[in-house]
């Protein structure tokens, strides 16, 4: 087929979940509400960090960056199925399924790089206390952040013109509530070989050269960790990172389960889907507000002055 042929395209059909009436509105509530609750979580945690001046940190400087990132990651998907659901209309256009392919890209592989930089956070304060101000510098933690980005919106440039330059068949259907990139490479007429070994390579890249890094980080801690005489000493270095590594297990838990997976179109697939990409998102200011007295007397000032103000 020739590549021009692409543009005859003009839509594609996002199944989602359900194809029962009856239980959309059900689906509708449930998604509106998680989706609220990630909104109102994530900002109020970036709120706490900027207003107060005790969380200007490197810690809760990464923090904040993750929470506008899931706020974005959940905002690339969770709108239009919303949209899709409450007007009975699964259609996605050619240009929103790519626009949707790369913000997804975007910010799903910003939360990996962010999750990696917070753990050697976390392990440069816990096995280099004295050095910690200096390495972690005002300097490093905005390159850190500035190299992430760049390299997520290079990755996702380079998919989203590879996507470009193919034609797609009369099949439109794409068996899940976004626009995956894996399934609709499924629907393309023309040679996807490229398109496939950079998917691959990026997935395997993107989750073993990270991953490891945490690893090897949390290795490192406890190491060091154990080496702490104290009982109390030992809760409190492990108590700053508990919630990291909770946040951690569940993304990529959750994360590479989709990507391993053989089944990743199914329901099972889909189930996992949704929680790397909204209940994590979710999940994430709870966890670190619930273990962090830090963040709780920031969210009480912030809150309180809200209120007097009102």
């Amino acid at each position: 087929m020739e590549p021009g042929n692409q543009t005859s395209v003009s839509y594609f059909l996002l199944l989602g979940f359900c194809q029962d009436s009856e239980h959309q509105p059900i689906l509708f509530g449930l998604f509106l509400s998680m989706y609220l609750f990630t909104m109102f979580g994530n900002l109020l945690i970036i709120l706490a960090v900027s207003s107060d001046s005790h969380l200007h940190t490197p810690m809760y400087f990464f923090l904040s960056n993750l929470s506008l990132a899931d706020i974005c990651f959940t905002s690339t998907t969770i709108p239009k199925m919303l949209v899709n659901i409450q007007t009975q209309n699964k259609s996605i256009t050619y240009a929103g399924c790519i626009t949707q392919m790369c913000f997804f890209v975007i910010f799903g592989v910003m939360d990996t790089f962010l999750l990696t930089i917070m753990a050697y956070d976390r392990f440069v304060a816990i096995c280099h206390p004295l050095h910690y101000p200096v390495i972690m510098n005002s300097r490093l933690c905005g390159l850190l952040v500035l190299v992430s980005w760049f390299i997520s919106l290079t990755c996702s440039l380079v998919q989203s013109l590879l996507m470009l330059r193919l034609s797609f068949c009369t099949n439109r259907v794409i068996s899940h509530f976004y626009c995956e990139l894996a399934q609709a490479l499924t629907l393309a007429c023309s040679d996807t070989l490229i398109n496939h070994i950079l998917l691959y390579m990026v997935t395997g890249l993107l989750g073993i050269v990270p991953f490891s890094g945490i690893l090897f980080s949390y290795i490192q801690i406890v190491s060091s960790i154990l080496r702490i005489p104290s009982s109390g000493g030992k809760y409190k270095a492990f108590s700053t990172c508990g919630s990291h590594l909770s946040v951690v297990s569940l993304f990529y838990g959750t994360g590479l389960g989709v990507y391993l997976s053989s089944d990743a179109p199914s329901w099972r697939g889909m189930t996992a889907s949704v929680m790397y990409t909204v209940v994590t998102p979710m999940l994430n200011p709870f966890i670190y507000s619930l273990r962090n007295r830090d963040i709780k007397r920031a969210l009480c000032k912030v809150l309180g002055r809200t209120l007097y103000v009102q």
